[in-house]
């Protein structure tokens, strides 16, 4: 076993995440860990994934499509998943801006809501 490797309770640990999902990513091929017995064990490769499937999470990808980017790097290459991913970045900007438009008007709605029943107790204080 060499030492730069991280165990999986390692794993879990130095990204903060559940044994149950390390276990997922695994099993829809996220991540893909060195294997002794029963034992799984976590190189430099996997960790680099590992903080892309985090990075993308936290932008709102969903796992498929973190995984079929991953996948492209592995098939095509650096350029086809550089290219790739501005494609998805692209998309996810797309989203994004519609969220927060949505966001934006629910605000605005429930501000006026508020400022509406404030008024009310206003007047029936008065």
């Amino acid at each position: 076993m060499a030492d730069d490797r991280l165990s999986f309770k390692e794993m879990c640990a130095r990204f903060d995440v559940t044994p149950r999902t390390l276990r997922y990513y695994e099993y829809i091929e996220l991540l893909h860990p060195d294997r002794e017995g029963r034992s799984r064990f976590y190189g430099a490769r996997e960790c680099a994934r590992m903080k892309l499937i985090l990075r993308g999470r936290k932008f709102g990808f969903q796992l498929e499509d973190i995984r079929q980017w991953l996948m492209i790097y592995e098939r095509e290459g650096t350029e086809a998943q550089m290219r790739a991913w501005i494609t998805l970045a692209d998309g996810q900007l797309k989203e994004l801006d519609e969220q927060r438009a949505q966001l934006d008007e629910a605000r605005k709605e429930l501000q006026n809501l508020r400022d509406s029943v404030a008024d009310q107790i206003t007047s029936a204080d008065a």
